[in-house]
């Protein structure tokens, strides 16, 4: 997450999910894996939704508190930090590895997630936003890894009695690929009976919000999904199988 895309599209959905599964009864707590803005393009244009009565018929309170945060030309990740947005306890802290070498790199993560682990710890739900998702090859222990979550952090919350989800950004592969790699991140040794679920959320850049579930939450979580699906958020969501 980064602070420019504060309010688009991507907010929408996330935040539209949290607030099904936050009214279903479940504690949230939200990791915005923030990293400091880029300039290199024009990411977080995508806010055209708020004037589109197919997305404001799926949260119109939501809707209207993004605008209001659109309109006041702020666009910063604690503004999102509302009760009226959605009750949660957040982490915003920034991963910012600028003039960092790799050893540094490293011990700064470490120190970093601690601490998000002892604010978040305690809730049934924990999501993290990453800017692209579950870590790859090419990105581990370079400058640009604050862009990603590492298998083992979200192995922490799980380990603290968290259902969690990541966001996964869709890249050039099909979705066999990211419900292959999900599947297989699920029924690894991190992730001792856990069960997975993946949604896609298909308008605009494609995104996946992927599900890690403890067992005592799946039925709630579940249950949240597919009547989330019933209304007009199923438009726009769709729930992958694999």
């Amino acid at each position: 997450m980064q602070n420019r895309y504060t309010g688009d599209i991507g907010d929408f959905s996330k935040l539209g999910l949290l607030r099904v599964l936050r009214a279903a009864g479940l504690s949230i707590g939200l990791n915005w894996y923030l990293t400091p803005d880029e300039t290199h393009n024009n990411d977080g244009g995508h806010t055209k939704y708020l004037s589109q009565e197919e997305f404001l018929r799926c949260d119109r309170p939501l809707a209207l508190e993004l605008k209001g945060i659109l309109d006041s030309g702020k666009r910063e990740v604690r503004l999102l930090e509302s009760d009226d947005i959605l009750e949660a306890t957040f982490f915003s802290e920034c991963l910012d590895f600028t003039g960092m070498r790799k050893a540094e790199r490293a011990e700064f993560r470490e120190a970093w997630y601690n601490r998000s682990l002892a604010k978040l710890s305690g809730r049934d739900v924990v999501l993290v936003d990453p800017d692209n998702g579950l870590v790859v090859p090419s990105a581990a222990g370079r400058p640009k890894e604050n862009k990603y979550v590492l298998p083992e952090e979200l192995a922490g919350y799980y380990a603290r009695g968290s259902s969690v989800i990541y966001y996964q950004h869709k890249a050039r592969r099909k979705d066999e690929f990211y419900v292959r790699q999900h599947r297989e991140l699920v029924h690894g040794q991190l992730f001792p009976d856990a069960e997975g679920l993946a949604l896609k959320f298909t308008p605009t850049s494609q995104r996946y919000y992927l599900f890690v579930i403890q067992p005592r939450h799946s039925s709630i979580i579940k249950a949240a999904v597919d009547e989330m699906l019933a209304t007009s958020w199923g438009e726009h969501f769709c729930l992958l199988r694999g």
